[in-house]
């Protein structure tokens, strides 16, 4: 239980943080543009997981992992652009790459064990 609770905060906690990036973005067009996407995608992570607690069945729990996965990989997608496109220092991105990798991961080991249980 404390596992699930701290998972709740930390899907949380980055998406906070991915907030506050599209917040302090340039406020050029391409700038927005890329923003509202990574914007959409990191913080969807967290919703996906919290609909997958409450799953109504096994299936549907790994749906709504393998979904927070995909919205993982696709903020991944717009952080790279942002960096790829000088609109954003790579270093300031890191401490969220870290998390990034670490949720990722966290994710993709639960669904496995979930699947290898069926």
């Amino acid at each position: 239980m404390k596992d699930l609770e701290n998972l709740k905060d930390r899907t949380k906690q980055f998406a906070l943080r991915i907030i506050k990036l599209y917040c302090a973005l340039p406020k050029k067009t391409e700038s927005l543009i890329i923003g509202k996407q990574v914007l959409r995608c990191g913080t969807s992570v967290g919703a996906q997981f919290r609909e997958g607690i409450h799953a109504k069945s096994k299936n549907d729990l790994i749906s709504k992992l393998d979904g927070s996965l995909q919205e993982l990989e696709e903020t991944q997608y717009w952080l790279e652009l942002l960096i790829e496109s000088g609109i954003v220092p790579q270093q300031k991105l890191d401490p969220l790459y870290k998390e990034f990798k670490e949720l990722t991961a966290i994710f993709t080991t639960i669904s496995k064990n979930l699947k290898n249980k069926s």
